[in-house]
């Protein structure tokens, strides 16, 4: 069964080791999905859950609402990444000049694990009609960052700089839309064809 409690220690030793080592604990953890899903609970509402923190090492269960995306962002920290349910879709990205442009992406499934380097820019998509939960480990303070971090505009393409308070925000919009959504669609009509 999943402890959380070993798992925080044991990326608190992998830590030590950098990021390999803590990618191997995650591999390891993200092969018996179920474990986790029945610990953490089954995702109810989306949102960011701090499981650890320190100046040197965070620890984050994310839940996306579907088809939540967030704007692309940079975290000048190492990342681990592992998908215990639902699907995530990574769109990285890279600056040049005064914007970004799109240079690849990445789709996890359940089970699935990613490694992002420090000076990674990407962007983050729930694609399914249900909540997708991962949980991410940070080689740092995510929400403190010895260097500010930056966001850019998914029009614009823009760069601005990054607020924990206004991303923890677009989680809740993104759930609160879709229930709305989803509440309106139950509630239409379906059209009567005429014979």
């Amino acid at each position: 069964m999943f402890n959380q409690d070993h798992f925080i220690q044991a990326c608190l030793d992998a830590r030590q080791e950098g990021q390999t080592a803590l990618r191997e604990v995650m591999q390891q953890s993200m092969s018996k999905p179920r474990e986790i899903l029945s610990t953490l609970g089954t995702p109810q509402h989306a949102g960011i859950t701090t499981l650890y923190r320190s100046s040197s090492l965070t620890i984050i269960n994310f839940v996306w609402a579907p088809y939540m995306s967030l704007l692309p962002h940079n975290h000048h920290m190492f990342a681990v990444i592992g998908l215990y349910s639902g699907r995530e879709d990574n769109l990285f990205w890279r600056k040049i000049t005064h914007r970004i442009e799109a240079v690849g992406a990445k789709s996890l499934g359940v089970g699935e694990v990613a490694s992002l380097g420090k000076n990674i820019i990407h962007s983050v998509l729930n694609p399914l009609n249900k909540m997708t939960a991962s949980i991410h480990v940070y080689g740092g303070d995510f929400f403190a960052p010895k260097i500010a971090r930056s966001e850019w505009d998914h029009e614009t393409l823009q760069e601005r700089p990054w607020n924990i308070d206004k991303a923890k925000m677009l989680f809740s919009e993104a759930e609160a839309r879709f229930n709305a959504y989803s509440k309106s669609a139950s509630q239409q009509t379906p059209l009567k064809t005429p014979i």
